[in-house]
């Protein structure tokens, strides 16, 4: 007995060890270590069912979809099924069904077919399948051009950061469609005081231009919009008071801005020095 043991000892510190068992080199692997005979074979083609496989026979022998030979393919596609029972794998059942419907097209492509009424031709056996094959190709094709497509979770991740506040205050911009209905509010109330009086007079908008800056001066910088035009004075003077008014805001003379959305929109002198104004419309 104590010589097995040395002889033991003196095998397992000769012999690599393949595994160790609670620290213990395992020199020989058990012989009742069972391995299923399927463990080891490897499907070359996975195929997700009956028009998965037809549609790669069809593609792999370079036929016609809409001429298939169909002695040859029912006889590959059987052939495959019978590979499929000897490997003992689950055959599904839609394999058969498909394998049934192959044979009964091969039938009646071998039976005699009786022309059609009117000397059209004879409908096709393998039309159906010819159509039931080109609609799982246009769906697999596009279904491998969505998988390219950048996918959340698996091309990329979805990353969420802090970002504070900015200490600047953004006004919203006053969009045309504001400026129309502060210049027709204007227009309605100047409807109201209508003159009859017929007068000719040169309007300058340079002239108004100068005007409105004085008057802005004289409102520390800025005025409501309604309020820098007199409803008294007449349509075509409101006409040449807006266009003034434009044309110092092209020239980035004025400043037209707006609080918050919905508020009194106002003129401003425009900030020359770009250290922007104190007053809280900066």
């Amino acid at each position: 007995m104590l010589a097995k043991a040395d002889d033991a000892k003196i095998k397992a510190n000769a012999a690599p060890a393949s595994a160790r068992i609670y620290g213990q080199p395992l020199i020989d692997l058990p012989r009742d270590l069972y391995i299923p005979p399927d463990a080891l074979e490897v499907m070359l083609e996975a195929f997700e069912g009956p028009l998965d496989l037809l549609l790669y026979l069809i593609r792999k022998a370079n036929v016609d979809i809409l001429d298939i030979p169909m002695a040859a393919l029912t006889r590959q596609y059987l052939d495959y099924v019978e590979v499929m029972r000897s490997r003992n794998l689950e055959l599904a059942a839609e394999y058969l069904v498909m394998a049934a419907m192959l044979i009964a097209i091969k039938s009646r492509m071998l039976l005699p077919r009786p022309g059609a009424a009117d000397g059209e031709d004879a409908a096709d056996p393998r039309a159906e399948l010819a159509r039931r094959l080109m609609e799982y190709e246009r769906i697999k094709l596009a279904a491998q051009k969505i998988d390219l497509l950048e996918q959340a979770e698996r091309d990329f991740l979805w990353v969420e950061t802090w970002v504070e506040k900015s200490l600047i205050t953004h006004y919203p911009s006053v969009s045309l469609e504001d400026l129309q209905a502060a210049w027709h509010n204007i227009l309605r109330r100047s409807r109201l005081h209508s003159h009859h009086q017929i007068t000719r007079e040169a309007l300058s908008v340079r002239e108004h231009m100068s005007i409105i800056l004085r008057f802005l001066r004289t409102q520390e910088g800025r005025v409501a919009f309604d309020a820098l035009f007199d409803p008294n004075l007449g349509v075509s003077v409101l006409v040449v008071y807006f266009i003034a008014t434009l044309e110092l805001a092209r020239e980035q003379l004025v400043d037209i801005i707006q609080l918050e959305a919905f508020s009194p929109i106002y003129i401003c002198l425009a900030a020359r020095d770009g250290k922007g104004r104190d007053d809280g419309f900066a």
